[in-house]
């Protein structure tokens, strides 16, 4: 009989608030250590995801998930969990550079992504 006494700890996020719709995605070797919650771009030419900067020029720059746990695609493509719909801590999300909340926002909620403030 298995004993979950000592098995690990499961700690949820603070910043997925309720209902979410997740995929598996391939992070590009080159994106570096991602942290959850940042804001990924797919690259148009490999459908790979890299966090997304407003002055990229590959399809990156353009917001189109948000990362579910931290990777590290330092030197290889990892596959990952990205959040592809729900609400989320606006305040939690990592946003790449040129990046703010009002053009991610306005991004997002073309894609059934929404940024909240939680009360509280």
């Amino acid at each position: 009989m298995a004993k979950f006494a000592n098995e690990g700890e499961f700690v949820p996020n603070q910043w997925a608030l309720g209902h979410t719709r997740a995929r598996v995605v391939t992070i590009k070797a080159g994106a570096g250590k991602l942290d959850a919650a940042t804001v990924l771009g797919m690259i148009t030419a490999d459908t790979k995801y890299i966090k997304s900067v407003k002055a990229a020029n590959d399809g990156s720059q353009v917001p189109d998930a948000i990362l579910a746990d931290a990777v590290d695609a330092t030197s290889a493509d990892v596959q990952a969990v990205v959040y592809i719909a729900g609400e989320f801590d606006q305040d939690k999300l990592i946003l790449g550079a040129g990046h703010t909340l009002g053009s991610v926002d306005a991004v997002f909620r073309t894609k059934s992504i929404w940024l909240v403030k939680p009360m509280g």
